[in-house]
């Protein structure tokens, strides 16, 4: 059985765990981690969204924040997804939780991400999900693991409006999307 993560708004009190997540050994490779002060504008900024990723007892797992919420071309980004736990369905269940969220309340035309091209783990799950990669930004990025420096390629991915509903009507989602409302309780 795969998890039933719920969403819910951010808030300042959460930030100093959100920062200690992303300074998580098991995570700072994979992303650009924020100082405090990019957290709290983006809990301010009105084009953004800063959720904790929350679990059955109400405990946090994970962080998530969207951009791109009022754009009017209806491009929607998924700049950061952070988790704990790995290898558990979380990750998954999360980008659906989100592919809902972005179609359904923020009727996006265009919902889109970058991924480390040294987390295969993500960028193979969002393949897997349905998102197309649309090419690399060569060594765009400086990564530091283990004391080596060295440069990092970003995959920028995306999934269309229609190519969300194909894959509702496939079925391909896994849940209607009614519950989406449960889910963002």
């Amino acid at each position: 059985m795969s998890p039933s993560p719920r969403l819910r708004p951010t808030m300042l009190s959460d930030l100093d765990w959100v920062v200690s997540v992303e300074q998580d050994g098991s995570n700072r490779p994979f992303i650009t981690p924020w100082e405090r002060p990019q957290h709290e504008g983006a809990l301010r900024f009105a084009d953004a969204r800063h959720f904790i990723v929350e679990g059955e007892w109400h405990e946090r797992l994970g962080f998530v924040i969207l951009q791109g919420c009022r754009n009017p071309h209806g491009s929607v980004e998924l700049k950061r997804l952070v988790l704990q736990a790995k290898g558990q369905g979380l990750g998954r269940s999360c980008v659906r939780l989100l592919k809902k969220l972005a179609f359904t309340q923020l009727h996006a035309h265009r919902f889109w991400l970058d991924v480390k091209a040294l987390n295969e783990r993500a960028h193979q799950l969002y393949l897997s999900e349905g998102f197309v990669e649309e090419g690399r930004l060569r060594e765009s990025v400086r990564v530091s693991i283990e004391g080596a420096d060295g440069y990092d390629s970003l995959i920028v991915m995306s999934m269309l409006d229609r190519e969300y509903q194909a894959r509702l009507a496939m079925d391909l989602e896994g849940a209607s999307p009614l519950a989406l409302h449960s889910e963002l309780s």
